[in-house]
């Protein structure tokens, strides 16, 4: 893989100096020389009006890929119980199958769970393979690892999708590893280029000030993990028919190098912004730590979740589990509310999809107005107060 300057026909023009995500084009005798530490990124040479940059990349193709069909979804599921991200990755799985031509199948895994497996199929599984042992009780890295490398080693499916969860992204890049394939990782956008049978992964790049594409056309299976609440489900469709295939573990020699010796749950209030359907969320135009009193106020009369910017946590005014954007949590409530929240690239990276957008900031510029659907231009420290007031009224509480 090699990057190359054609002297004669660069004009000096700088276009590929601001470009450079990484600062080390120089223009030297009214020529760009590109220094040592270059990444190949291509942005420079898809910003160069001259096609004076060119990248050769060495291509090596390692597979058959005529022979990987099918689309895949990891069904994630806690305490026998699917996740919804399993749901929401079926929504989206189902659309990329039928474009290909190929079925969509979930891999679910555990411990007495195979009565999931029919719900699976409600929302959109032609398949299920259900691998049910009690090494898989609880998620470990190995187990869950060794059982989907060696699925996918006999079944050679074409794409498999896995939640940017705790688990999913423990389990993507072991698996991927193993399989010698690539992972893209949190995704946003999915699409297939159906000629090719290429999966087009989008994910937020450079801080969220870019969007970047990525593929991996040489190698099988192509591997993404996507943020939850970024796709919808489908509708249940309970009489929908699908077939449930039982994984035979009975002759595998399990390689696990750690066990769970107890389970402790989490005393006190829990965290769950990816499944609330209102929340009410915080920034550091609240002034104080203590007026994030007024955000859970509001919250708890709605009965909803309490989030956050990352600018209030880094301030140490909320933990880090409440932080919603791009570094935090991706939700996608009915309700949004984004109090004293100025609305930076990386926050509406992780809130954007909410149905419906509430922003109150005294900056009438400020970024949030842009995605929001109600706008209240004036001081959070007032309004939050009234909001709760009449809330709690037009509730009865």
């Amino acid at each position: 893989m090699a990057i190359k300057v054609f002297n004669d026909k660069c004009r000096g023009c700088k276009l590929c100096l601001s470009s450079c995500p990484f600062g080390i084009i120089e223009i030297i005798d009214n020529k760009a020389v590109i220094k040592d530490g270059c990444t190949m990124c291509g942005t420079c040479v898809k910003t160069c009006k001259f096609q004076a940059i060119e990248i050769t990349r060495d291509v090596k193709i390692t597979i058959d890929k005529s022979l990987y069909k099918g689309v895949w979804v990891f069904a994630e599921q806690h305490n026998g119980k699917l996740s919804n991200v399993a749901f929401e990755l079926l929504g989206e799985g189902r659309k990329l199958a039928d474009e290909l031509a190929e079925p969509l199948v979930a891999v679910l895994m555990g411990s007495k769970i195979e009565a999931e497996s029919k719900r699976l199929i409600a929302y959109g599984a032609d398949q299920v393979l259900v691998a049910d042992a009690p090494e898989l009780e609880h998620f470990l890295e190995d187990s869950y690892a060794q059982v989907l490398t060696d699925l996918v080693k006999q079944e050679k499916p074409n794409i498999i999708l896995i939640g940017a969860t705790a688990i999913g992204r423990s389990l993507g890049p072991k698996a991927a590893a193993r399989l010698e394939t690539g992972l893209t990782a949190d995704c946003t956008g999915l699409a297939v280029d159906v000629a090719e049978k290429n999966l087009l992964q989008t994910r937020p790049a450079f801080g969220g000030n870019l969007m970047a594409t990525i593929l991996c056309p040489n190698h099988r299976p192509q591997m993404a993990t996507v943020r939850p609440k970024v796709f919808k489900p489908l509708e249940e469709n309970p009489g929908r028919a699908g077939t449930v295939t039982k994984v035979d573990l009975g002759k595998t020699a399990w390689n696990i190098r750690a066990k769970v010796l107890e389970v402790v749950n989490e005393v006190g209030n829990s965290v769950n912004l990816e499944e609330a359907n209102i929340i009410v969320s915080g920034g550091r135009g609240l002034g104080d730590p203590k007026n994030f009193q007024l955000v859970k106020d509001l919250a708890a009369v709605l009965g909803g979740a309490v989030g956050s910017s990352r600018a209030a946590v880094d301030a140490g005014w909320i933990p880090y589990a409440h932080q919603v954007g791009q570094t935090g949590k991706t939700v996608g409530p009915k309700i949004y509310f984004a109090c004293g929240i100025h609305g930076a690239i990386q926050h509406l990276a992780g809130m954007s999809s909410s149905d419906i957008i509430i922003a109150i900031n005294k900056n009438p510029d400020a970024p949030i107005f842009k995605v929001a659907t109600f706008g209240i231009v004036g001081d959070v420290l007032e309004i939050l107060p009234m909001l709760t007031k009449a809330f709690k009224k037009e509730l009865g509480g």
